[in-house]
C-alpha cells in the first residue's frame, strides 16, 4: 500500500507543477483546436494502448505464476537479455505474445541496410525511388519472418522454463506461430502510426516499452532508498539532479551538427532567377545514433556465455565496460561510413550546381567532407561511449540495477531521439495553422 502512496502522491505534484506551467496550457489547447492533429495523437495513443495491453497477455499453455517465480530467481537485468527487456516493455521476461517486440524487425532493417552497400540488387533497388523504398520494404518483412523463425525457439528453450510448460506437446510450434504473428501486428501497428498517427511508429513503439519500465524502476529506487539511512534522500535528489544532466547531454550529442556551407551558381531562365542562395550541409555529431552500442552490447553478451564468471561477464566491472567503450568508439567509425556517403554528396552537389566554397568540385569535396566527417566523429564517438557505460557507473555509485539503465545507453539516446522527432512534429502542424511552437522561445531544431 506505501508504493501506492508514494506513487499517487509523486503524480499529483507532477500534474500540480505541469498545470501551473501557462506555457503549457495553452499549447495544449491550440493543439485540440487541430482537429487534424487531434484525431492523429488519440489515434497513436489508442494503438500504443493496444500495443501495451497486448504485452501483458502470456503465451497459452504457461504458468504464469511459476513462471514470474523463476523470473525472479533468476537475474536477466543485465547484458542483452535486460536490453530486450527494457525494449519490450517487460514483455521479454513475461513471455508475452509480445515477446521478441520488434527487435528482430530491427535485426532485418541493419541487415538489408548493409547489404545495400555490399550487393548490387539492393544498392541498384535503394537508387529506384519509392519503387524501390517498398521492395526493399517488402524483403525487410520476408527477412524478420526469417529471423523470427530462428529467435521464436531459442527465446522459448532459453528463457521459458520446463516447469512453467502445463502442455509440452506442441507448445514450442504453437507458441512460435504465435510469437511471430505478435511480432508482425506490431509492425503493423507501426505502420499505421507512420501512416494515420504523428509518425515515427517503430520508434514510438519501442520509446513506449522504455518508458513502461520506468515507473517501476523508480519506484524501487524510491523503496532502496526509503529502507536506507536517513542521507538516502539527498542521495536520492543527487541522482535525479544527475539524471537530468544525462538527459541534456543526451540532447546536446543528438542535436549537435557542424554546417558546411555549400554555394548554388545562379541560373536565369527567362525572366526567373534561379540558384544563387548559399545552404548548408548539416553532417551530425553523432550520425551513427544507437547502433554502435547496439552492436558493441551483443558482441560483449558472446563472452558471456563463453565465460560465465569472468571479468566480461559481469556489466558492471570494470574491463566489461572498458572493452564496450572501445567497441562503440570503432563501430561508431565503421556505421558512420557506411551510412555517410562523400562522394554520393559530392555528385548531388555537382549535378544541382552547388560547390563548397574554397574547395574545387569533384575528388577535393570528397576529400574535405571526409575529413570533416572524421574529425567530429572522433568527439562524437567518446561522447557515446561515455554514454553507454554510465548505467554500470550509476550501479557502482549504489542505484538500483533496473533503474541505472536510464542513466544512458541504447534506452536514454531512444527516449531522446524519439522525443524530439514527435515534438518536431507536433510543432510542425501548430507552425502550419500559425500557432506559437513548442518552446518560449525559439523553435526545436529536431534532428537531422
Amino acid at each position: 500500500m506505501n508504493k501506492f502512496i508514494i506513487v499517487g502522491i509523486i503524480l499529483l505534484v507532477l500534474v500540480a507543477l505541469l498545470a501551473t506551467n501557462k506555457k503549457l496550457v495553452e499549447t495544449l489547447k491550440n493543439i485540440y483546436k487541430i482537429e487534424e492533429l487531434r484525431k492523429r495523437i488519440l489515434f497513436t495513443l489508442g494503438l500504443l494502448l493496444i500495443y501495451r495491453l497486448g504485452s501483458f497477455v502470456t503465451l497459452p499453455g504457461i504458468n504464469h505464476s511459476l513462471l514470474e517465480a523463476w523470473t525472479q530467481s533468476v537475474n536477466n537485468d543485465g547484458g542483452l537479455m535486460g536490453l530486450l527487456n527494457v525494449f519490450s516493455g517487460g514483455a521479454f521476461s513475461q513471455a508475452s505474445i509480445f515477446a521478441l517486440g520488434v527487435m528482430p524487425y530491427i535485426t532485418a532493417s541493419i541487415i538489408i541496410q548493409l547489404l545495400g552497400i555490399m550487393v548490387p540488387y539492393f544498392r541498384k533497388m535503394q537508387r529506384e525511388g519509392e519503387s524501390g523504398r517498398r521492395k526493399m520494404n517488402q524483403w525487410t518483412r520476408f527477412l524478420t519472418i526469417a529471423v523470427l523463425l530462428l529467435q521464436a525457439p531459442a527465446y522459448l528453450k532459453t528463457q521459458v522454463p520446463e516447469a512453467a510448460i502445463m502442455q509440452e506437446s506442441g507448445f514450442i510450434l504453437t507458441s512460435t506461430i504465435i510469437l511471430i504473428a505478435g511480432t508482425m501486428f506490431i509492425m503493423w501497428l507501426g505502420e499505421k502510426i507512420t501512416d494515420k498517427g504523428i509518425g515515427n511508429g517503430i520508434s514510438l513503439i519501442i520509446m513506449i516499452g522504455i518508458v513502461a519500465r520506468l515507473p517501476h524502476a523508480f519506484l524501487a529506487e524510491v523503496m532502496m532508498k526509503l529502507e536506507g539511512s536517513a542521507g538516502s534522500i539527498i542521495m536520492l535528489i543527487v541522482e535525479l539532479v544527475f539524471l537530468a544532466m544525462v538527459f541534456m547531454l543526451a540532447i546536446a550529442i543528438v542535436q549537435a551538427v557542424r554546417k558546411i556551407p555549400v554555394q548554388y551558381a545562379k541560373r536565369i531562365v527567362g525572366n526567373k532567377q534561379y540558384g544563387g542562395v548559399r545552404q548548408y550541409i548539416p553532417l551530425k555529431l553523432n550520425a551513427a545514433n544507437v547502433m554502435p552500442i547496439i552492436f558493441a552490447q551483443a558482441l560483449m553478451f558472446i563472452p558471456g556465455l563463453i565465460w560465465p564468471g569472468s571479468s566480461f561477464a559481469n556489466v558492471a566491472g570494470f574491463w566489461y565496460n572498458f572493452t564496450l567503450a572501445v567497441l562503440v568508439i570503432a563501430f561508431t567509425y565503421f556505421y558512420t561510413a557506411i551510412i555517410v556517403n562523400p562522394q554520393m554528396m559530392a555528385d548531388d552537389m555537382k549535378r544541382n550546381g552547388g560547390f563548397i566554397p574554397g574547395v574545387k568540385p569533384g575528388k577535393s569535396t570528397v576529400t574535405y567532407i571526409d575529413n570533416i566527417m572524421t574529425r567530429i566523429t572522433l568527439p562524437g564517438s567518446i561522447f557515446l561511449a561515455l554514454i553507454t557505460v554510465l548505467p554500470a557507473i550509476a550501479m557502482v555509485i549504489g542505484i538500483n540495477q533496473s533503474f541505472a539503465y536510464f542513466f544512458g545507453g541504447t534506452s536514454l539516446l531512444i527516449m531522446v531521439g524519439v522525443v524530439l522527432d514527435t515534438l518536431k512534429q507536433i510543432e510542425s502542424y501548430l507552425l502550419n495553422r500559425h500557432y506559437d511552437g513548442l518552446m518560449k522561445t525559439g523553435r526545436i531544431q529536431g534532428r537531422y
